[in-house]
């Protein structure tokens, strides 16, 4: 087969999550042979959907950006319009008040008064205004709620800050040290810069990465109001693009095998051979091995790779838990997502909160409660979490029936992210070996553990390995 004049090669994708998709679609589309192989029975890796309680509902909620240009593009190459697929929300923190919002009127409150001295348990309204940037985050500040005048000058001075920056440290260090060094107040960093590094990087403040944490500030507050809007998914995550890259991938002459776990790899000869429960021994010109740290280092431990697979064992991990709660199909919050004030000590673990109705109108009634380095929570019975968690969306917006249920369903993934920790050793997409590139949000980049990370790391393995057919 020829295109392009140069020769189409026979290539393996190993793993069926976003960046083995990603590197399926890439490799697919410049004109190669391409066998997908997934150990599952359905793409989407740590991101897809999950059949529950008669509802099609994802093993954890996300938000992209519009700052994630790869993602964007690889959904509009597979056909995915983004109108379709997205809610667009301006960049925002905003926080139910108790006693004002009742979950099923007309929306947050603007916030506190101004000459009130909120107190802990207050939260904050901060939402980007329809402005080209930098103005648009400029009049947020001015007009946010919540925080005194001390909060809002700390925080115009860290981002003043970072921008002469260029949003990058000589030297990485922890977030909490970061926020520190450039005087953060306390509210601040409780309302905003803790649940952003949470949601973000998936790892506490006082052990996650400021240089990554910066790269995401970066392209939400240091960004265009465009790149910073929130994209909140309407359709599941499966659909939303493993889906799609099936059908992009069987357009384009590929394979997709799944069921089909691999258990050998080896080299030999000008090729590779992979060995797969389902399809034996096969013979690939290429492959691109796009499954997680543990499982690559177990396929990689035949191979003189002994340094890569050092720093692949060295990962640390952190749990994502998402909580799933579902009420009369009459309620509704406020806002399609809310911020939360968690505090395990006092049991609410709980940080952000999604009214799926507003997403997908036949989830009317389900909330889902997110919680990100969810080691402490992911200890909890299930259903003693549940119930805690639905009495804090019960106080947290003053709604009584929040505290009871009709059901709930707990789902836990306690290797969600690796620990994002400063100076992290992490992976090039080369192996060193001539024929094998690695694929992952885990491997060499800006991101952290995103949606994003994992389709750019799948694009540069597919570019590495393929190049134009």
């Amino acid at each position: 087969m020829k295109r392009g004049g140069s020769v189409a090669r026979r290539l393996a994708v190993i793993g069926g999550g976003w960046a083995g998709c990603a590197a399926a679609v890439e490799l697919a589309s410049a004109g190669h042979q391409v066998s997908l192989f997934e150990a599952a029975r359905s793409l989407g890796g740590r991101a897809r959907a999950l059949p529950l309680h008669g509802l099609t509902l994802d093993n954890g909620q996300h938000i992209l950006l519009g700052a994630y240009s790869s993602t964007l593009a690889m959904l509009k190459r597979v056909g995915v319009r983004r109108a379709d697929a997205f809610l667009t929300m301006p960049l925002q923190m905003r926080y139910p008040r108790a006693g004002v919002n009742r979950g099923v009127v007309n929306g947050l409150d603007p916030g506190l008064d101004p000459g009130l001295d909120p107190g802990l348990d207050a939260g904050m309204d901060f939402v980007a205004a329809p402005l080209p940037a930098p103005f648009h985050l400029a009049l947020a500040l001015l007009r946010a709620k919540g925080l005194a005048r001390a909060d809002k000058l700390s925080l115009a001075r860290f981002s003043t800050s970072a921008r002469w920056m260029d949003w990058t440290l000589h030297h990485d260090c922890s977030v909490a040290e970061l926020l520190e060094r450039f005087d953060q107040t306390a509210r601040l960093t409780a309302l905003m810069w803790r649940p952003l590094c949470l949601a973000a990087l998936n790892t506490a403040p006082e052990r996650a990465s400021a240089q990554v944490f910066l790269a995401v500030l970066r392209d939400s507050l240091g960004a265009s109001r465009a790149a910073s809007n929130m994209l909140l998914p309407r359709v599941d995550l499966t659909a939303l693009f493993p889906q799609a890259a099936a059908r992009h991938l069987a357009a384009h002459g590929g394979v997709l095998r799944t069921g089909a776990a691999v258990t050998a790899l080896a080299q030999g000869a000008g090729a590779w051979q992979v060995d797969s429960t389902a399809f034996g021994s096969e013979r690939f010109d290429g492959v691109v091995l796009a499954v997680p740290p543990p499982a690559a280092s177990k396929l990689l431990g035949a191979l003189p790779l002994a340094p890569l697979c050092a720093i692949l064992d060295a990962f640390e991990y952190e749990a994502i838990t998402t909580c799933y709660l579902q009420y009369d199909a009459a309620l509704r919050l406020p806002l399609p997502f809310c911020a939360l004030r968690d505090d395990a000590a006092t049991g609410r673990h709980g940080q952000f909160v999604f009214d799926r109705g507003q997403l997908d109108g036949a989830q009317a009634g389900l909330l889902a409660v997110v919680i990100s380095a969810a080691g402490l929570a992911a200890t909890l019975d299930q259903a003693a979490l549940a119930r805690l968690l639905a009495a804090q969306l019960a106080a947290a917006f003053g709604l009584a029936a929040l505290a009871t249920p009709r059901w709930h369903q707990v789902i836990t993934d306690k290797r969600a992210t690796f620990a994002c920790t400063p100076a992290l050793a992490r992976p090039a997409n080369a192996s060193g070996l001539a024929g094998l590139v690695l694929a992952g949000d885990y491997t060499v980049g800006a991101y952290p553990a995103t949606l994003e990370g994992a389709v750019r790391s799948g694009v540069a393995a597919a570019r590495l390995l393929g190049g134009p057919a």
